[in-house]
């Protein structure tokens, strides 16, 4: 979620037209010619085993990008042909995952707080007046209240804080989308999209666009996805 981090701890989604070069070198380049970043590849995405021959897909790698296995057989990547990739097994996962943690939220947390204010809020506070409010201000303001120190001990991300309010279909709906694309996406022709602002309404328009970016790609466009540390 939004953080006063610049570009430490993103992943961003490379897109490669069918035909174009697309190794983790024409990957990297994109992002540090977009974002002045390096990266490392991030293995994000489920494999699809095609269902007449998966037994041999299972450990065959090829159209895949950084691909990690278990017991020899392929289990995620860090891209590759779109056709390869599992993309709605990775959307599942991520939701489910999602689902898991809000619940466990929703127990420990919700039910026994009372609501708090974003850290959207306090970020507002800092850009508004820069020179009253830092940013270490702003973070201990935002981190004072009851909610997000009851989160902060119990290992809940407070950055989080405002999809957390928002329930449950809500986060579980941010994170699938997060799942797929990351941060940040790169287009096949070079065009890179970001979230407008740090509200969590801009992350959903972003990734909104993205998804829809990405199922429009033929199914032999690749896709790369790159942690930016």
């Amino acid at each position: 979620m939004p953080t006063p981090t610049g570009y430490a701890d993103l992943v961003v989604t490379v897109c490669f037209a069918p035909g174009d070069d697309a190794d983790w070198f024409a990957a990297s380049e994109k992002v540090n010619d977009l974002l002045e970043a390096n990266g490392t590849p991030a293995r994000r995405y489920r494999v699809r085993h095609r269902r007449l021959i998966g037994w041999l897909t299972r450990f065959i790698g090829y159209y895949l990008l950084d691909a990690a296995r278990r017991f020899g057989a392929i289990t995620v990547a860090a891209g590759g042909r779109k056709s390869r990739l599992d993309l709605t097994g990775t959307a599942a996962t991520a939701a489910h995952d999602a689902t898991l943690r809000w619940r466990a939220w929703n127990t420990h947390i919700a039910a026994r707080t009372l609501p708090a204010r974003p850290w959207e809020d306090f970020l507002a506070q800092h850009h508004a007046a820069p020179a009253t409010v830092t940013v270490a201000e702003a973070r201990r303001r935002f981190e004072q209240q009851p909610r997000v120190l009851a989160m902060l001990a119990h290992h809940f991300d407070p950055y989080e804080l405002s999809v957390y309010q928002a329930g449950e279909a809500t986060y579980a709906g941010l994170h699938w989308r997060a799942a797929l694309i990351g941060d940040a996406l790169i287009t096949t022709d070079g065009r890179l999209l970001t979230p407008a602002g740090d509200s969590v309404a801009d992350r959903f328009r972003f990734l909104n666009e993205a998804c829809a970016y990405v199922r429009s790609l033929h199914r032999r466009a690749r896709l790369c996805a790159v942690a930016i540390a």
